[in-house]
């Protein structure tokens, strides 16, 4: 009975490791507190949230990092199962992929040189300014929304956005608001809020819409809700952001 025993164990051992699965999960490494890499390790608040997953679903998780903007191309190609780089819902996304629950609730946000707050004070004072916006982002999306986008001088960067603003090569940039602040916080760099959040931004984890990726999609979904009814999510965003941000 023993040995039976034994090899029942052994053999549903073989069955679960066989089961778990390898998710490749894309990132940017270049968007801090989400995903950056600090004296050569990749970290941030994507990169503890994903591995918070795959202790839910016993899967591992091989990062791969490459520019933002060819984080779409490479989920369509096959080359990643997901992107865990803050990538907001919308209605054009949400068309081509299967999209989880929201895991971060948050707003789009004006940034400029500090001191110059007092002039640009919103979205409504960005007529006839340069603003920045980082290739891919839904942020463009949202400024070509305003009413008066025409208006408005949008620039495209891959980085050193902030760097330019500071510096007054452009007049503004817009992330999200959590982002923002913890850059203004970690950075040297002379820069400030300018007026509140004019956009609900809400970021989830995109999926390929087929059979294959929204079983994926499905799996981690449950793991996400596991991780906010046992307060796991809101931990990692404490550490991060010192505020719950996933509600």
């Amino acid at each position: 009975m023993r040995k039976l025993a034994l090899a029942a164990a052994v053999l549903a051992a073989t069955l679960s490791a066989s089961q778990a699965e390898t998710i490749r999960v894309g990132m940017s490494g270049g968007y801090f507190p989400f995903t950056f890499v600090k004296q050569d390790k990749l970290q941030g608040f994507e990169v503890d949230f994903m591995n918070a997953v795959a202790e839910e679903t016993g899967d591992t998780v091989d990062f791969v990092t490459m520019s933002f903007s060819g984080l779409v191309g490479a989920l369509e190609s096959k080359r990643i199962d997901t992107i865990a780089n803050q990538i907001t819902i919308t209605p054009e996304r949400e068309a081509k992929f299967a999209f989880s629950q929201p895991y971060v609730i948050d707003g789009a946000q004006v940034v400029v040189k500090k001191g110059n707050e007092g002039e640009i004070t919103g979205p409504e004072s960005l007529k006839g300014r340069s603003v920045a916006v980082n290739l891919g982002s839904n942020f463009e999306q949202l400024l070509r929304d305003l009413p008066y986008a025409d208006e408005i001088d949008i620039k495209t960067y891959e980085s050193n956005l902030e760097q330019d603003t500071a510096l007054g090569r452009v007049d503004a940039f817009v992330m999200d608001r959590v982002s923002a602040t913890q850059v203004i916080k970690e950075t040297p760099l002379p820069l400030a809020l300018a007026g509140e959040p004019f956009s609900e931004i809400r970021n989830a984890l995109p999926f390929r819409n087929d059979d294959e990726g929204k079983a994926l999609r499905d799996r981690i979904d449950a793991a996400i809700t596991k991780l906010k009814e046992s307060g796991k999510l809101s931990e990692i965003s404490q550490k991060w952001f010192g505020a719950d941000i996933t509600k």
